[in-house]
């Protein structure tokens, strides 16, 4: 098929073209290359800069091919920054998003994959979160990510649009082959602060909480690999094309690993050490979150395959342990 990546430059979306380049499909990017890179985009895909709340820069894009197919990346996902800036969140992710669709249906490209999030649901009440469960978001961000689900639900019914909503819980890894040669830039989620932490680019992880109710008293949560995200893009493109219907699911392994968990593996699999302090927890952190995907498996036949703990973090170390690699700035810890 012939697929535009929108914001397949950048962390997720560069992983989805490669997983598109090696099931055997034609592939464009499109991205303002705000956080992701040019080094990410493989030789022979075609590349359009531009930013999705420029018209004129999707009509360029739209008109560059007669794609079949649009995958979208392009949003600002920075939960407490939501919180401070909600216009400037409301007017990318949304706005953003409402333009792509109004260029798809004057291109007359009626399929969309959508990058959710497992934010729509919000504090769980009960565990692990499905697909049933009630989204109630508690911050900007997550509020974004279901209101794009809700106009998309819209421009099926009145354009005939087909969408995929994909509702990601924790993101991370790097490519399993190695083919990734640009890290995510401004990464401030756990998983890169320990990697930041083992190759000595930051001092230590500040842990927030150790008096959760869980085995070692730190915070769970549920990880999944980015080659396993890519490729459930590529069996969800497929499953529109052939069923012609909407699809939302979770895409997690209902595996939770606490962030003792994860620092612990990490020495293990570097031989460095990863000093961590605990601090105070954080108000709201829930002191578990896992996915069950109720609809994947049935639906696509997906299961993750790369998201142990084991792989995922020897996938980060592969980038992190080249120290010109990193590249992420020095935040607060998790």
């Amino acid at each position: 098929m012939k697929c535009l990546v929108i914001g397949g430059a950048g962390y997720i979306g560069s992983h989805i073209v490669l997983e598109l380049l090696d099931t055997g499909h034609k592939v464009t990017v499109f991205d303002n290359l705000s956080t992701g890179s040019l080094k990410n985009v493989p030789d022979g895909v075609t590349f359009i800069e531009g930013d999705i709340l420029n018209d004129t820069d999707l009509a360029k894009a739209f008109e560059s091919d007669t794609f079949e197919v649009v995958f979208h990346f392009a949003a600002l996902k920075a939960a407490g920054e939501s919180m401070d800036e909600p216009g400037k969140y409301a007017h990318h992710n949304i706005t953003g998003s409402i333009n792509i669709l109004n260029a798809m249906v004057k291109h007359d490209v009626m399929k969309i994959i959508f990058s959710s999030s497992a934010a729509v649901y919000g504090y769980p009440e009960y565990l692990p979160i499905d697909e049933n469960h009630p989204t109630k978001p508690v911050n900007f961000y997550g509020f974004t990510k279901l209101e794009i689900e809700r106009i998309l639900e819209w421009y099926s019914q009145l354009k005939g649009l087909r969408f995929a909503a994909l509702r990601y819980f924790n993101a991370a890894g790097y490519d399993v082959k190695g083919r990734i040669s640009e890290m995510e830039k401004n990464c401030a989620n756990l998983l890169p602060i320990v990697m930041e932490t083992a190759a000595g680019t930051r001092d230590k992880v500040m842990i927030f909480g150790d008096d959760y109710n869980t085995p070692d008293g730190t915070g769970e949560r549920d990880y999944i690999h980015v080659n396993d995200l890519a490729t459930a893009h590529i069996k969800a493109m497929i499953y529109l094309d052939k069923e012609n219907k909407n699809l939302i699911v979770n895409l997690g392994t209902g595996i939770g690993y606490s962030v003792l968990d994860v620092i612990n593996e990490t020495k293990k699999i570097t031989g460095k050490t990863v000093p961590y302090k605990i601090i105070e927890r954080r108000p709201g952190d829930p002191d578990d979150l896992v996915a069950k995907s109720l609809y994947a498996e049935d639906l696509f036949n997906w299961k993750p395959i790369y998201s142990d703990l084991e792989t995922l973090l020897s996938s980060m170390w592969e980038m992190y342990s080249t120290v010109e690699k990193v590249v992420c700035l020095p935040k607060a810890g998790m």
